[in-house]
């Protein structure tokens, strides 16, 4: 896995953008996270921009719509400390995320940690989810 290249950066600085460009850097780091723990995993492509790129799975357009905001540079800041090896606390091992104050039906979803106007969850057989409603936020 190459870490750090520039493909790498644009990748993660457009799934920052589109998924956390509003949010805390406490948000943009723990999605961030959730990419990098995707390309660790067997079940998800091995580079950032393969899991960024892959369909449905992050916010439409991640990786052909513009970015245009005040906070480009934030989230440059916060792809570069991703890159280089930053994690949230609390993401862990998470590999998913949604819209915090959105509930599902599944009884699958473990949750870790909400910030950033999102939060963060493992899926899990039902008997080993130990947290089936999201936390408060911690920003």
């Amino acid at each position: 896995m190459r870490r750090g290249s520039k493909n790498d950066l644009n990748c993660m600085e457009r799934v920052i953008f589109f998924e956390a460009n509003r949010s805390s850097r406490a948000g943009m780091i723990a999605v961030g996270n959730v990419v990098m723990n995707r390309v660790a995993s067997d079940d998800f492509p091995n580079t950032v921009c393969g899991v960024v790129s892959q369909k449905g799975q992050f916010a439409p357009g991640v990786m052909t719509r513009p970015m245009n905001s005040k906070a480009l540079p934030d989230v440059r800041e916060a792809a570069i400390a991703v890159l280089r090896g930053e994690r949230q606390r609390g993401v862990e091992k998470a590999r998913f995320f949604h819209t915090y104050g959105y509930r599902f039906p599944y009884n699958n979803m473990h949750y870790v940690l909400t910030a950033g106007g999102n939060t963060f969850y493992e899926k899990r057989k039902s008997h080993l989810v130990t947290q089936p409603y999201p936390p408060a936020p911690i920003d």
